[in-house]
């Protein structure tokens, strides 16, 4: 009888890759990346299990989206006081705080729970061309 194989915390090989964001398309950029924090592109891909790996986003201020989505699409939060309730557009948010626009796009992509919160933090965005992270020796993604 074949059993299935299920991945252990002790099996999986972390990795860092790296993914230049101008000029690709927000949420295509989003779902491959969000498929790499699950680990899905793996063979020993386990769903209750975080088999992903690292994932390092430079030039998250040029990425381009297509249609009216720069003044249509709204981002909304809540201060928890009354007529507190706050919007930005995509224009404004990309203006003011360009990395969150794939932070938030990722983590709509993500499971909503404990392990969907663990993958999360596995993402760095930078919306400069440079990050601090080359003594992890990271691998250059071509998507």
């Amino acid at each position: 009888m074949i059993k299935t194989y299920s991945a252990k915390a002790e099996d999986i090989q972390r990795e860092w890759l790296v993914v230049d964001a101008e000029g690709k398309t927000l949420g295509r950029l989003s779902t491959e990346i969000a498929r790499i924090l699950r680990g899905k592109h793996k063979p020993i891909f386990t769903p209750h299990v975080d088999c992903g790996d690292f994932v390092i986003v430079i030039n998250a201020d040029k990425i381009r989206v297509t249609g009216d989505r720069l003044d249509q699409k709204m981002y909304y939060r809540h201060s928890g006081y009354m007529g507190g309730l706050k919007e930005m557009s995509l224009r404004q948010m990309l203006q003011t705080h360009p990395e969150r626009v794939l932070q938030f796009s990722v983590r709509g992509m993500l499971p909503k729970n404990r392990l969907g919160r663990q993958m999360f933090k596995k993402l760095k965005v930078y919306a400069s061309p440079t990050h601090p992270h080359a003594a992890q020796q990271p691998r250059v993604l071509e998507l």
